[in-house]
């Protein structure tokens, strides 16, 4: 019996598994090891909002705060307005969320669907525009912005976050991803175009929009030089730049500057969390179809 539990066909499976069971392993041990490298800051940064200045610069590092507390938040709040910089990063960055998506999502379905004179010449240009950095329409878009009288309002953050290329580009390869069988059978039943992009064509893309909109979400509330430029009001201020102006007063000092990042990763969070399992279904199906 124990011959046979020890047979050469065994012994030789088992080396021929572990070689391929490998680079599994492997795998999963650099992606472990990826993943602590980006947990342990902010893993770091929250012990230094909930915990003593002193515990926050100890070395080797301390996670675990010995007393953990809010004076931190406490002082933050005291010293600056950062629940009002918060309320103007979640007003500014749903508005242009909500707005992005109207626009991108009609502008891509228009690049998949219709067929009109300089649709391929009109989609190289679009895409070519990925190309210009933004810090090089900076100027010319202050200039607009200032002879509109938008400066120093928060429409000067709005409206040129309106237009996304590669969100149009986004939603168009997933928009060619849907069977066209949906629209023919609409066409039969006397559907137009405005009537197959509301009542099919957005339902079908419903991960995709919600990809993009978790990514317009944290671009925007994460975006620091287009308030720095087109904001001078203190009271009109987003979280980042309140952010900043908190490490001025602080200068070195860890403890609310830390307090204050934490608070901002929250908004962020919930709207990943919400919408996660949107993000793999979408980028799987962008990759089906060129």
């Amino acid at each position: 019996m124990l011959q046979a539990l020890f047979s050469p066909a065994e012994t030789q499976r088992s080396p021929s598994r572990f070689g391929k069971d490998l680079p599994q392993l492997l795998a999963i041990i650099v992606l472990a090891l990826g993943a602590l490298g980006i947990i342990a800051p902010f893993g770091w940064t929250i012990q230094g909002a909930f915990g003593d200045p002193a515990e926050a610069v100890r070395l080797p590092p301390q996670w675990i705060p010995t007393h953990p507390n809010l004076d931190n938040f406490n002082e933050m709040f005291d010293r600056l307005p950062f629940g009002l910089f918060m309320w103007n990063s979640v007003k500014i960055a749903t508005a242009v969320t909500i707005g992005q998506l109207i626009t991108t999502s009609t502008a891509a379905f228009a690049f998949a669907r219709l067929r009109f004179p300089g649709r391929n010449t009109l989609f190289f240009i679009l895409l070519a525009s990925l190309m210009i950095p933004g810090q090089i329409t900076l100027v010319p878009m202050f200039i607009v912005i200032r002879q509109l009288g938008l400066y120093n309002t928060h429409l000067a953050l709005i409206l040129p976050g309106l237009i996304n290329p590669f969100g149009v580009f986004f939603l168009r390869q997933y928009f060619l991803t849907i069977p066209t069988d949906y629209e023919d059978a609409a066409r039969v039943d006397g559907a137009g175009p405005i009537a197959i992009f509301l009542r099919i064509m957005l339902p079908l893309a419903a991960p995709g929009m919600a990809t993009l909109g978790i990514l317009t979400f944290v671009g925007v509330w994460n975006d620091f030089l287009g308030p720095l430029v087109f904001i001078q009001d203190e009271n009109l201020l987003t979280y980042t730049v309140g952010l900043q102006k908190l490490q001025g007063i602080y200068g070195g000092a860890l403890g609310p500057t830390a307090a204050g990042t934490v608070l901002g990763v929250i908004p962020v969070l919930v709207v990943f969390i919400v919408l996660q399992r949107y993000i793999v279904k979408s980028v799987i199906a962008t990759g089906i179809k060129g």
